[in-house]
């Protein structure tokens, strides 16, 4: 009998390091009931007290990263949330994603793939790294303000990213700042996340290998493409990074971004292969 406990608790001590696609579909679920979630709105404070009361739950504190940046559309007020998991390294990879939607006058824009599935991850992922013994100290970073308030073009896009990068030049923490992981727009069902150009040849050779171990490879094609995201203000302060994402994604900024165009199968297999791939990636940087 005493054997059969050690070995029920051994499983379950397993299974609580284990991604859970379905508590991210929950997440996923009641952030896009909030509705749209445009930086500066009054639902994306919604969205940010949904997110800190989850971590909170599991005994995570969230710090916030608030400013108000100059727009197209006038001062918005914005705020990055930072979740920080201890590891026995002070050195840190940060996994980040956005969570703020565009915003649409023309229709209701709830933004399940784009700002949901990135937000909804962090949140489970959250709830892995809190049990697991981490190399390097990692942070989970909720980024504000990556839509363009109008187009995408000059500065009007990575609000969040550009801030954070600044913060950290400013405040010294950059030395700190090992890689940086980007995941956006990861819930398609129809995953095919291709290689970025504009992303760390090393950093990408990890997790596609890791994919391609793992079986997932379908999911995470060799094909090139280059991407501009978050990601980029990382990378031009020399911060090794990868981008996680589907752009080819079918209702792409349309109505149609809705909980029938995701599937909680998609988040799983992105959250299998980086879990995976992050032993690696620490012993890389250590």
């Amino acid at each position: 009998m005493r054997l059969f406990a050690v070995a029920a608790l051994l499983l379950q001590s397993t299974a609580a390091v284990q991604f859970d696609s379905n508590r991210a579909w929950e997440h996923l679920r009641q952030l896009v009931a909030i509705g749209p979630r445009p930086a500066g709105s009054p639902a994306i404070e919604t969205s940010r007290k949904y997110i800190k009361d989850q971590l909170t739950a599991i005994g995570v504190k969230t710090a916030e990263q608030a400013w108000d940046d100059a727009t197209p559309a006038g001062p918005v007020h914005m705020v990055n949330l930072i979740a920080t998991f201890p590891g026995a390294s002070k050195n840190r990879i940060v996994i980040g994603g956005h969570y703020d939607t565009k915003r649409f006058r023309e229709f209701s824009f709830v933004g399940a793939n784009d700002g949901g599935s990135s937000a909804a991850f962090l949140v489970e992922l959250a709830r892995l790294l809190k049990a697991r013994k981490n190399a390097l100290t990692i942070e989970l970073l909720f980024l504000d303000g990556e839509e363009a308030v109008f187009e995408w073009a000059g500065t009007d896009h990575t609000y969040g990213s550009r801030h954070y990068v600044a913060q950290s030049r400013k405040d010294g923490t950059i030395a700190t700042l090992k890689a940086f992981i980007l995941v956006d727009m990861i819930g398609d069902r129809d995953l095919r996340i291709k290689r970025d150009l504009n992303s760390t040849g090393w950093l990408t050779g990890i997790i596609w290998e890791t994919a391609r171990r793992l079986k997932l490879n379908t999911y995470f094609p060799a094909d090139p493409t280059q991407i501009e995201d978050d990601h980029l203000e990382f990378t031009k302060a020399g911060i090794p990074s990868v981008d996680l994402i589907d752009l080819e994604f079918g209702p792409w900024h349309t109505a149609g971004d809705n909980l029938s165009s995701v599937s909680a199968g998609s988040l799983q297999v992105v959250g299998d292969v980086l879990v995976a791939a992050l032993p690696e990636i620490e012993t890389r940087l250590k």
